[in-house]
């Protein structure tokens, strides 16, 4: 523990699924952790949880997409558990639907959340990195990257994000920072249980059928996702950085 003891964190998109997984266990990893959601209330389960496993944790509500909101939910960060110096950013929204139908809307509000997001909350967070001159950022990608049928806003924001977490890998290297990404396969989560809804199937139904098509016989869970995190952002993955770690239960391309 010794080693992340004085370490600072945030996760975005905190409250629930992936992310509060995420920030539970960099918690239970020794850091304090901020949990960063749209509805800072919608944070509190989980922030009562790490502190009553004897963890630090505040929640922050922003909208990552608003670059001024993000500035200052940082600096509370900062204010109130000391300088942030490592970043998971996992805020993230649906809006699926075909070409044809998919609106400007639905095509903005996902590419703000997802990329314009990440961007928002590392230009905010680096320059407590590259000050400290030791850093971690985790970016969530997704296997949707690699192409998805109704997801083209979505693929489209998380293949972007793996080309700025290379980026940023590059630039802030030198600075003792290091930038990876995570590519969940099919993780049971409120997300998709929302997606087995818009198709019409059954969420258990739905996760056979995709454990069915996994190697390892099984879909994952938020804690898969946490336990990388976790190697990702820990003293030992210093030499890990600018890659996109496919988490997904088998090989993807």
């Amino acid at each position: 523990m010794a080693e992340t003891d004085a370490r600072v964190a945030i996760v975005t998109g905190a409250a629930r699924g992936i992310g509060a997984a995420v920030a539970t266990r960099l918690a239970q990893d020794g850091m304090a952790v901020a949990l960063l959601d749209l509805d800072e209330d919608s944070c509190a389960e989980a922030v009562e949880k790490i502190k009553a496993s004897g963890g630090t944790a505040i929640a922050v509500g922003v909208d990552v997409s608003d670059s001024a909101a993000v500035d200052a939910a940082v600096q509370r960060v900062a204010d109130e558990l000391g300088a942030p110096t490592v970043l998971v950013n996992n805020a993230g929204i649906l809006r699926d639907n075909l070409l044809f139908k998919m609106t400007d809307d639905d095509w903005d509000a996902v590419i703000n959340v997802h990329l314009r997001g990440s961007f928002l909350m590392s230009r905010a967070v680096q320059k407590f990195q590259t000050e400290a001159k030791w850093g971690r950022i985790v970016n969530m990608s997704s296997t949707s990257a690699l192409g998805n049928r109704g997801q083209a806003n979505y693929a489209a924001a998380k293949a972007g994000l793996q080309g700025f977490t290379k980026t940023l890998a590059i630039e802030l290297g030198k600075f003792n920072v290091t930038v990876n990404a995570i590519a969940p396969g099919f993780i049971a989560t409120d997300m998709t249980a929302a997606t087995a809804a818009r198709v019409g199937v059954d969420f258990e139904d739905f996760k056979k059928g995709a454990a069915a098509m996994i190697p390892v016989g099984r879909v994952g869970t938020p804690e898969d996702i946490a336990h990388t995190a976790s190697f990702l952002v820990s003293e030992g993955a210093g030499f890990v950085s600018g890659q996109v770690v496919y988490v997904a239960g088998g090989p993807k391309d």
